[in-house]
């Protein structure tokens, strides 16, 4: 899949250019903001538009225009992709995404990856699946967060913000720092009009759920490590130039990073981590990073990891807070989120010869259709202490799964695709409650986890122990043709692999929808 042009909207400037240039200088957008900006009852530090809380939809827009102005691309075979965490609070993402596409002169139907922090890379995931199966020719991915009361009270419910600018992998690393962003990547099949032959290509994808907890990660890395393997099937160690890490800047991230990275016997490469630069950008962030990695590399550099002066981990890595010079032409982007998941590209710049067109894949059959629509939830949560808009989704899920193996027939591992409507509406609500009055201020941390959507395919994950690719897709209303478009796409990566997929979405508090279906 060729990158045909990208941009990057940031505090740091309009163009891919321009942002290049400001970490070429050494400058961040991170800065100390006093209690009150943007509703947040405390000072904090974050990468923040100077004007003001920006317009989601007009930030997207103007990302993904500025680089379509760069690529010519046949927008009828065109798929728009948001990558978000959580968009616009208040609206269906689907309804979002489908305002940017329209804008865009985009009209088929747009697909929102909403995956945790993972959704950029997922997203280029994605992009590269639906092109290589020859369902569209071209994809423009757009990932973007805005960071207002609602994400920035979630994260400081965690304990997780750093009061001072983040500093990745470094021992004295105190928290991560949010910024906000828009960063647009404009690709095509390998064989489209539209790129010179000497391009970037993303050459191979890869998710994985470490099934080990919805907050923390694998002591082990075994995600980051089974990404990384699958990864390296396609991409020569020997030839990278780099890998571009998560680097929060957080203990437990930096640490497992660090561990998948010794483990996959990378130790020798080059890291290099841009928190420093721009902050948690969230929906953005796996665009922007592998954006500029690639546009330092064309200059024969390994971004420097800004905010890293001493080692604080254990794992044995290759960062710097120095420019390093390179002749080598490759790299990995490797990322990781809430809901045990993980993610990673291999990208790389060559001269390839354009491979003959792909047939459009078949679409999959389901074996099995299980429907169990408007389902009540409280006497599946009755049981359960933790409280019920908690979990509600996820057990009403687990409850069917557990059903269905104990009739026999039904066994795993399965990789884990869900769809649905409206996000996470119900707890977003249920969350703003707990944060609306300054007076009574508490936000929850357990309910802000669960304003992710993909934090239900987590627990199914973690429920069987199924170290499998887990997403999540917000579509702007139940599209049978889409949702198996995509489970076509994500088949043909896993070939021979079972793969749960389906429907589940709560339009009530009281309510669930939910179908599940098998494709073998």
């Amino acid at each position: 899949m060729k990158i045909l042009a990208t941009n990057i909207l940031s505090p740091l400037g309009s163009t891919t250019e321009a942002n290049y240039r400001a970490v070429r200088q050494g400058r961040t957008a991170l800065a100390s903001h006093a209690a009150g900006i943007r509703g947040v009852p405390f000072p904090f530090c974050a990468a923040l538009f100077a004007d003001g809380e920006p317009d989601f939809v007009n930030l997207c827009v103007e990302s993904a225009t500025e680089a379509l102005y760069h690529a010519r691309i046949d927008k009828l075979r065109t798929v728009f992709i948001l990558s978000t965490t959580k968009g616009v609070i208040g609206r269906n993402p689907g309804d979002v995404a489908k305002e940017i596409s329209l804008r865009l002169g985009i009209e088929n139907e747009p697909v929102v990856v909403c995956n945790a922090c993972v959704s950029g890379v997922a997203a280029q995931v994605l992009a590269h699946r639906l092109l290589h199966s020859g369902i569209y020719d071209y994809a423009v991915i757009t990932g973007a967060d805005i960071q207002g009361r609602f994400i920035i009270s979630g994260f400081h419910s965690l304990k997780a913000l750093s009061p001072v600018p983040c500093r990745p992998f470094d021992i004295d690393c105190s928290g991560l720092n949010l910024g906000e962003a828009a960063a647009t990547m404009v690709v095509g099949r390998e064989d489209c009009a539209g790129s010179g032959e000497d391009a970037w290509h993303i050459t191979a994808g890869a998710i994985c759920n470490d099934a080990y907890h919805i907050s923390n990660p694998h002591p082990k890395a075994e995600g980051t490590y089974r990404v990384l393997n699958e990864l390296l099937t396609q991409a020569d160690a020997t030839e990278l130039a780099c890998v571009s890490v998560h680097g929060t800047g957080t203990m437990y991230n930096d640490q497992m990073e660090s561990v998948a990275i010794e483990r996959a016997a990378l130790q020798h490469v080059p890291l290099s981590a841009l928190k420093g630069y721009y902050g948690h950008t969230m929906g953005a962030a796996g665009l922007l990073e592998t954006i500029l990695t690639a546009r330092a590399l064309d200059d024969g550099i390994v971004l420097p990891s800004k905010g890293f002066e001493e080692m604080g981990v254990s794992g044995k890595i290759n960062i710097s807070a120095k420019y390093i010079t390179t002749s080598q032409r490759s790299f990995l982007k490797i990322i990781s989120g809430f809901g045990g998941v993980n993610a990673g590209v291999a990208v790389t710049r060559k001269d390839a010869p354009a491979p003959a067109p792909s047939a459009p894949a078949p679409v999959p059959r389901s074996l099995r259709s299980l429907r169990c629509d408007f389902i009540a939830t409280p006497s599946l949560t009755s049981q359960s202490r933790l409280p019920l808009v908690r979990n509600a989704v996820s057990r009403v899920v687990i409850s069917e799964i557990d059903r269905l193996r104990e009739q026999g027939g039904f066994h795993g591992p399965m990789h884990i695709v869900l769809f649905n409507m409206t996000s996470t509406a119900i707890v977003d609500k249920e969350f703003l409650e707990t944060i609306s009055d300054n007076d009574a201020y508490y936000p929850s941390p357990s309910l802000f986890v669960y304003t992710l959507p993909n934090i239900v395919t987590g627990e199914v994950a973690m429920r069987y122990g199924w170290q499998v690719e887990t997403a999540f897709y917000v579509l702007r209303e139940r599209n049978e043709q889409v949702i198996h478009q995509i489970v076509t796409a994500t088949a043909h990566a896993h070939p021979g692999e079972r793969i749960l997929y389906g429907w589940v979405d709560r339009p009530e508090k009281e309510k669930i929808e939910l179908e599940l279906n098998i494709k073998e």
